[in-house]
């Protein structure tokens, strides 16, 4: 099973009046996960859009478990625990610089007809572009 993996910065403005990361911030790192993932299996937003489908979230969770601070170096882990006809269960992973667990989320994706807002089912051969992502030995945690 694969895992897309990218480090991120902590910036000065992703900070709250306590001190730490902000709450929503893991929400944009969580965006940024799912365009490296659709890119990584060859379905980028922007080619999608074009063949007349979109992802939506239907459902977001975070627990978060240690606060990430300026400095930190973040270390985002995503894959699927889930993969339906037209739908996908992604689980995140956030640690800090010394590899401590700060937060993990999940995340339900639709895919719907960009017309209809109906949801679309993937084709068999969009399908097996995830497969490689997916361990559904995975324990969902929201």
């Amino acid at each position: 099973m694969q895992k897309i993996a990218f480090d991120l910065d902590v910036y000065s403005y992703q900070i709250d009046f306590i001190g730490h990361v902000n709450n929503a911030v893991y929400i944009q790192w969580m965006e940024i996960g799912r365009t490296k993932l659709l890119e990584a299996v060859g379905m980028a937003t922007h080619e999608i859009l074009q063949q007349g489908f979109v992802p939506v979230l239907v459902h977001t969770s975070i627990t978060y478990k240690s606060p990430l601070y300026l400095g930190d170096r973040v270390q985002v882990k995503l894959w699927l625990s889930e993969l339906r006809n037209a739908s996908a269960i992604m689980q995140f992973r956030f640690y800090n610089s010394q590899q401590v667990l700060a937060a993990e989320g999940l995340q339900k994706g639709l895919f719907v007809d960009k017309q209809t807002m109906r949801p679309r089912r993937l084709y068999p051969e969009e399908r097996a572009l995830f497969v490689p992502y997916l361990d559904a030995n995975t324990e969902t945690f929201a």
